[in-house]
């Protein structure tokens, strides 16, 4: 397909495609999904091998969000049976963290529930940080507290963070749609917060909420203009007691081409596959490992992932390893270790894996964030995303260039589950 031809040479040299280009990905049939996934693997191979980073998520405080959006199983007014309890302690929260790392992640990923952070807030997560940090030499530690104030983000840098993840979710025209009690504008603010005080910033998207294809580009692009260095995936999990519940409009396939058009758009920066995979990937998730460099190891915010051993040997299994921790994650050229244009060095290869200048006014040495998962994959409220959280589109309806499930599959309510284990339990945590 002479449209894949071009795209696979314009992402080796890091060009992005055009709109029109991006929309035909899109567009693309079943029939040719396989082509696809094989033209965009190409471009993911040549960044970042066959490594994937493993994150895992620590909801700090879960549930009771004052936010109203749409997608979310712990916003205003959610019925979702989900856990819900109040801030973690240090020691908790590092506990939880341990067993993540324990398990392969090199990121760990602090989110809290919320419209954002207060300076007593900030305070409690900087010794959340140092503990977890004290405890795990060498893991990041990417914080997603919500919408940030003026010196937050310097703050929670100073006590270690790494990056800051908040997504921009959906495109800027639907995004009163799904969200009235913040802005579009204001998550954009704190993306440029967290950049400015030489945090990397993880930003991304939720798919499968009746959005158009056009509204998937415009996200994808804008998230290219903000030039995050992680760009976090989420399908919507339509939690029973959510106003989107009865949103199921992904099939394997779709989700396939809209991992390989943020590929295509974003060809350098690590792409996550977030909250939802195993809800609307299914047996798949093994070729979107041809897409996206970076997985959630495990449990999301409020649901449950695919075990931790099975997420390892899936990725085993489908001829991929997992990303050591002295192994920089982004290609050297956006880390200021190597000339421009220069691929992906491996372990030892370079400062890290930030392409915004740190304090100081050096490149970053750290990488870039996660949906419900909060930390940029799905389900937070009006911070992030993450898993067991949704997508992007307009509430209630079924846009232009959105597919209907495959014939009869239906809605799958069965295959969410609530988290019952690990952060604010007494179980012992997925990992």
């Amino acid at each position: 397909m002479e449209l894949l031809g071009r795209l696979v040479e314009k992402g080796l040299r890091r060009e992005p495609p055009t709109r029109d280009e991006a929309l035909a990905v899109l567009a693309t049939s079943d029939d040719d999904v396989l082509d696809v996934v094989a033209a965009a693997g190409r471009v993911r191979r040549q960044w970042f091998g066959r490594r994937v980073k493993l994150n895992y998520l620590v909801n700090l405080k879960s549930g009771l969000c004052p936010e109203d959006c749409s997608y979310c199983s712990q916003r205003l007014g959610s019925t979702a049976g989900i856990l819900k309890y109040t801030w973690l302690k240090p020691e908790e929260a590092s506990q939880a963290a341990a067993a993540g790392v324990a398990g392969g992640a090199k990121r760990v990923c602090l989110v809290a529930s919320g419209r954002g952070p207060t300076d007593r807030d900030v305070d409690r997560v900087s010794r959340t940080i140092e503990a977890i940090k004290e405890q795990n030499e060498g893991v990041e530690v990417c914080a997603c507290l919500g919408l940030l104030s003026a010196g937050q983000a310097e703050r929670l840098r100073g006590a270690g963070a790494d990056a800051y993840n908040h997504n921009l979710n959906t495109s800027e025209a639907t995004y009163g749609e799904i969200t009235t009690t913040h802005t579009y504008a204001d998550r954009v603010e704190t993306v440029q917060q967290a950049q400015s005080a030489g945090l990397s910033a993880c930003s991304g998207l939720i798919a499968g909420m009746g959005e158009t294809d056009e509204d998937l580009v415009d996200v994808v692009f804008a998230l290219r203009d903000l030039d995050p260095d992680s760009v976090p995936v989420n399908f919507l999990i339509p939690f029973e007691g959510t106003p989107l519940a009865k949103e199921w409009n992904l099939t394997p396939q779709r989700c396939l081409r809209i991992l390989a058009m943020v590929r295509f758009v974003c060809p350098d920066v690590e792409v996550r596959l977030a909250g939802g995979r195993e809800v609307h990937l299914r047996t798949l998730q093994p070729l979107a490992l041809h897409l996206a460099n970076s997985i959630f190891l495990g449990d999301y915010l409020t649901s449950e992932g695919q075990a931790g051993r099975a997420d390892l040997d899936m990725i085993a299994d489908a001829g991929f390893e997992v990303e050591g921790a002295g192994t920089t994650t982004l290609p050297a050229h956006r880390t200021g270790g190597a000339p421009d244009g220069t691929p992906d060095q491996g372990p030892g290869g370079g400062p890290g894996c930030g392409s915004h200048p740190a304090a100081g006014g050096t490149a970053g040495s750290v990488c870039g964030p996660a949906a419900e998962p909060g930390c940029g994959s799905g389900s937070g409220c009006g911070h992030a995303t993450g898993p067991g959280c949704g997508s992007v589109a307009t509430t209630g309806t079924s846009g232009a260039g959105a597919e209907p499930a495959a014939p009869g599959a239906g809605p799958r309510p069965d295959l969410v589950t609530v988290r019952r284990r690990g952060a604010g339990t007494e179980v012992a945590p997925n990992a």
